[in-house]
């Protein structure tokens, strides 16, 4: 019995259009998604422009974690964060996420993976463990993103996040920004000194059950 397997083309063509717009289900609940290419080489990703965007609409940048987006990590707020800006975005019938390719602060899965290991073995913190390697506490650029927004026309938004450099970038950009905290208890100890690395070494305003981030635009 001979198999005959299916042709595979040398490469597939990039689409034509600059945005795509299709239904998206989640919860239970249908809303519109355009989607568009940030392109940056270090620094590019996704915009999801969800609905309808009003003249002050929800957004969030979000850089990507394997673990905590796909593999649902108790040791990192990545997943919960994004978890909790698309259900504002869904209650409120719009929003934008843009989401970009920034696995490990920008050093990578693997790179990601070996910081880990060093924490692990050392009781360091992840800010920590990446100096012991020799790579930068932080290696992302919002600039492009920020840029991008500005690129849609917007003026003012309501920023979900908790980081002063997303806010800085996007205030740079020409937008005014409104910061919504995204307030998210961790189950591990790992997780709960995770946060706390993020508020010393780093200055995110992590926001506590009395005293929230949030500056007014």
């Amino acid at each position: 019995m001979t198999i005959t397997l299916p042709t595979v083309p040398d490469a597939v063509p990039e689409p034509d259009e600059d945005e795509v717009e299709h239904l998206f289900s989640r919860g239970g609940a249908e809303i519109r998604v355009r989607v568009r290419q940030l392109p940056d080489a270090a620094d590019g990703g996704h915009l999801l422009i969800f609905g309808e965007l009003g003249d002050n609409p929800l957004v969030r940048l979000h850089s990507r974690c394997l673990y905590g987006d796909a593999l649902g990590s108790d040791d990192c707020d990545c997943g919960p964060e994004l978890a909790r800006s698309m259900d504002l975005m869904q209650a409120e019938g719009g929003g934008v996420l843009v989401y970009l390719e920034q696995e490990g602060r920008g050093a990578g899965l693997l790179w990601k993976a070996r910081g880990y290991r060093e924490c692990e073995r050392h009781d360091l913190d992840t800010f920590t463990g990446y100096d012991r390697l020799g790579l930068p506490p932080d290696a992302r650029s919002y600039a492009p993103a920020a840029a991008e927004l500005a690129r849609l026309g917007l003026t003012r938004i309501r920023l979900l996040t908790n980081n002063p450099d997303k806010l800085a970038a996007v205030q740079q950009a020409g937008i005014a920004v409104e910061v919504l905290p995204l307030a998210v208890p961790l189950r591990t100890d790992r997780g709960r000194r995770y946060l706390e690395a993020k508020r010393t070494r780093r200055g995110h305003m992590i926001p506590g059950e009395s005293a929230p981030w949030a500056p007014a635009p």
